[in-house]
């Protein structure tokens, strides 16, 4: 089979990276128009209520989905190092501890999201009319989530090894089939927001099984053998938890902030709740050549650290980060130019648009700041040091967060206080991420880590 790895080791650094993170930015793209066609078929086809409880989940569903995708990134960064290295024995049992702990997370994430969801919908004071169809949703939704931690890890173990290429071509197809699905759920059958979860599960559960075909009939040792998943190799799984716990941990706990956030947002109505919803649907989209970039670099930065080039590493930082930052300025500015036509795509209600519109003025102009944070806590990661980062995040994007939004709100009643939390937090963790990385030897930090140091 044709070989489509980026070679990360080698060559133009520049070159390097952006071949690797174009299928990632395309791939997130289209992993995008799971919720844009979730949305945009609901908003049109189903009622305003059903549009509500499907656009204003993503801090719900990534409080659980967010930690077990962390423990799945982590793996992956332990695969990457030991595929820098070289280190064919480590790179075999990495991958496929990777697959079995994917298993064990598949049964905890399932229960845990059947088993919170309603308390949670509850909690956040979901309005009543919008509660039924939410808890259809989400029901549905992690019912099913399963299909997305076996797709993420089997991603990842690809994206680890440098290729990035396959699993987009598998994301496209299932991208499509999920949006023919949703029109014939929600717009033919009428089946609301339960029949958009149906078509994102579905979708999914095809993607992944592509996926693990692939994986099947990879070269070497970087082959999955059905056999070798459930042989228990408790020193891989210990790396495996140890560098994914942190980042499993600081994604549900920054949920929780957002959580808190969003509770706030419901407080002004139905229609605040689809005006965000639509805007933080938006978000995700134009953000995307950021992410693929903060994606990008822990697997650069831990392909060459194992590899022991310190200085590509650190080349390669610097490009990543300034690259990021000034890709998501740019998008910020042309964000803000076109924010009101693109509420408008998916909610017609003038209060909605409003909502929407006045939160895009605040935020856009400090999507630096965002990018910045996200790129540097990748060179962190990617140094095998997802401890800075989390407590970093957990600090500020969800304490600091919360004690603000809790305390304006009562002093400023207004949505746009809400939407300075960003913002403001934005700018603390990237202050301390830069006295990190300039006070720390991060580039020998596996070297440390392996004289007990």
């Amino acid at each position: 089979m044709k070989n489509k790895a980026v070679n990360l080791l080698e060559g133009s650094i520049a070159k390097g990276i952006i071949s690797f993170c174009i299928p990632l930015f395309v791939g997130q793209l289209l992993q995008q128009l799971y919720n844009i066609a979730d949305a945009w078929v609901v908003g049109n086809f189903a009622e305003h209520n059903a549009f509500a409880a499907v656009s204003s989940g993503g801090s719900l569903c990534f409080f659980v989905v967010g930690f077990f995708g962390g423990l799945g990134a982590g793996g992956g960064i332990v695969i990457s190092r030991y595929f820098g290295a070289g280190d064919e024995e480590n790179l075999r049992g990495a991958i496929h501890g990777n697959v079995l702990f994917a298993l064990i997370c598949c049964v905890l994430a399932t229960a845990a999201g059947l088993y919170l969801i309603p308390k949670m919908l509850l909690l956040v004071d979901t309005p009543p009319e919008v509660l039924p169809y939410s808890l259809q949703y989400f029901t549905i939704f992690f019912g099913g989530i399963s299909t997305m931690i076996l797709y993420n890890t089997f991603m990842n173990i690809m994206r680890s090894l440098g290729d990035s290429y396959h699993p987009l071509l598998y994301l496209l197809f299932s991208s499509l089939l999920n949006i023919g699905l949703d029109l014939l759920f929600v717009a033919v059958f009428g089946f609301g927001a339960k029949g958009a979860a149906y078509a994102t599960i579905i979708a999914q559960a095809v993607s992944a099984l592509l996926c693990f075909v692939r994986l099947l009939r990879m070269p070497g040792s970087t082959r999955v053998v059905p056999r070798e998943i459930f042989r228990w190799n408790g020193r891989i799984m210990k790396q495996i938890v140890l560098q994914g716990l942190p980042m499993g941990v600081q994604n549900s706990v920054i949920s929780i902030g957002n959580i808190v956030v969003q509770k706030n947002i419901n407080s002004f109505g139905a229609s605040a709740m689809s005006g965000m919803g639509a805007y933080f649907k938006l978000e995700g989209f134009v953000f995307l050549p950021i992410n693929a970039i903060s994606m990008g670099i822990p697997t650069f930065i831990s392909q060459n650290l194992g590899a022991r080039k310190y200085d590509r590493a650190k080349k390669g930082a610097r490009f990543g980060i300034l690259t990021g930052v000034l890709t998501a300025e740019l998008i910020g500015l042309l964000f803000l130019l076109v924010a009101e036509q693109s509420i408008r795509f998916f909610v017609n209600d003038p209060a909605a648009i409003e909502f929407g519109r006045m939160h895009v003025g605040v935020v856009t102009f400090f999507y630096g700041l965002l990018a910045y944070s996200h790129c540097a806590a990748g060179v962190m990661r990617g140094a095998g040091k997802p401890i800075v980062p989390m407590i970093t995040m957990l600090t500020f994007w969800c304490g600091v967060r919360v004690i603000y939004v809790t305390t304006a709100i009562h002093f400023v009643p207004k949505l746009t206080t809400v939407s300075w939390c960003y913002p403001i937090t934005w700018s603390c963790s990237s202050i301390v991420f830069t006295l990190w990385l300039l006070l720390r030897d991060w580039t020998h930090a596996y070297e440390t880590q392996a004289q007990g140091g």
